[in-house]
C-alpha cells in the first residue's frame, strides 16, 4: 500500500501565536493532553536540532509562553492537540514569521470509512477551520500524498 502523508496548510492574516490556535481549539473541543496525559511539543532551534519535549498538562502556560517567545519567531515551534471526543489527534507546526501553520493528523488518524486508505481530511477541516477563523484564518490547502 505504501506510505500515505497528509497535512493541512493554513495561511493567516497575520502573524499567529502557539496560545491563540490552543485557545481557540480548546472552545471546540480539542486539548493540548494527549491519550497519555502529556504536553508534546517541539522547538527548532539555531542549530536545526528538532528538540521534542513532553511536560505536564498544568504546564500549559509555561509551555506557550516558551514556544510563542520573541527568540523563538525565526525557528519553526509545534504542539500536539487531541480531541478526546472524537478520538484523533495531530500537531501544529508554527513556521517561521508565524503565518504559515501546518497541521498533521497523525495521533489516531481518521480515515474515509468508504475509503480507508484515505485521511479523512475533510472532518479535520470541519473541525478546525471553524475556530481558526477567529484568529485571522485566511486560506488553507489540504492534501494527501502517497511515496
Amino acid at each position: 500500500m505504501g506510505s500515505r502523508d497528509a497535512d493541512i496548510d493554513f495561511t493567516f492574516a497575520h502573524p499567529t501565536t502557539a496560545r491563540s490556535i490552543v485557545d481557540a481549539l480548546a472552545a471546540v473541543g480539542w486539548s493540548v493532553e494527549d491519550p497519555v496525559g502529556g504536553v508534546t511539543h517541539m522547538i527548532n532551534d539555531a542549530d536545526d536540532v528538532y528538540e521534542w519535549y513532553t511536560n505536564a498538562p498544568e504546564d500549559i502556560n509555561e509551555v506557550l509562553v516558551r514556544l510563542d517567545a520573541p527568540g523563538n519567531l525565526p525557528y519553526t515551534v509545534a504542539i500536539n492537540v487531541y480531541h478526546p471526543e472524537a478520538g484523533t489527534g495531530g500537531m501544529f507546526m508554527l513556521m517561521p514569521g508565524r503565518r504559515e501553520v501546518c497541521f498533521s493528523p497523525g495521533i489516531d488518524r481518521r480515515h474515509i470509512p468508504a475509503a480507508p486508505a484515505f485521511t479523512d481530511l475533510a472532518w479535520y477541516l470541519h473541525a478546525l477551520v471553524p475556530a481558526l477563523v477567529t484568529t485571522g484564518l485566511e486560506g488553507y490547502e489540504a492534501k494527501e500524498i502517497k511515496y
